[in-house]
């Protein structure tokens, strides 16, 4: 299926382009990219999440991926790639770890240099998106009618846990961004701060004193 194509807004490209630009010489790892619109994942120590959340729930974009997957729409996923290799590289396994049971949904493939979005359905084929050069912000929907499968011996979980090991898709927070959730899906895990590595050795030194 062709890709629908829209201009995104100057008000929710630049802080994108801004944060792409600060990211860049830090030398971060792509796993800490992965569910950067999330403000209660690690890519808050990053940036401002709640920037990129604001254009995974932006009008424009949603209008798009309803035309294409229905008016019930679950965000799952975004990641930054800093560069046109990492997306490239990315893009040649998009849908083979998809949560989605059955595997459906819409890839957002947004080119920070141009500001145009692309959007396409996402099925057992994978998806089929032009590339241009630069940074690249993607999202990933997926239809309320599908159900987003936590379980660690589901096929897809078990392909991302040997390609993203770095990666927990099982733990990962849903936002229902427009409709209503039509297959159970668990939209309560996720949504808390993570405590640090250390905190746990903390309590256990003080329960033995």
């Amino acid at each position: 299926m062709n890709a629908i194509r829209a201009p995104l807004a100057g008000r929710l490209l630049d802080p994108l382009i801004e944060a792409a630009a600060g990211l860049r010489p830090r030398g971060v790892r792509q796993a800490q990219l992965a569910g950067i619109h999330n403000p209660f994942g690690r890519a808050v120590a990053l940036c401002d999440p709640w920037k990129f959340l604001d254009v995974c729930e932006s009008g424009e974009i949603l209008d798009c991926v309803a035309a294409l997957i229905g008016q019930d729409i679950v965000l799952w996923d975004s990641e930054l790639y800093l560069d046109e290799a990492s997306w490239s590289a990315a893009f040649a396994r998009e849908g083979r770890w998809w949560p989605a049971d059955p595997l459906a949904g819409a890839l957002v493939d947004i080119a920070l240099a141009t500001g145009d979005a692309a959007v396409c359905e996402v099925h057992a084929r994978g998806a089929l998106l032009t590339r241009s050069p630069g940074a690249h912000y993607v999202i990933r929907y997926m239809p309320a009618t599908s159900l987003y499968n936590r379980d660690p011996l589901f096929p897809a979980n078990r392909v991302a846990m040997e390609e993203r090991p770095l990666v927990n898709y099982m733990t990962r927070p849903l936002w229902l961004v427009r409709g209503e959730d039509r297959a159970g899906s668990d939209f309560a895990t996720g949504f808390q701060a993570q405590a640090p590595g250390w905190a746990a050795e903390m309590i256990s030194i003080r329960t033995e004193v």
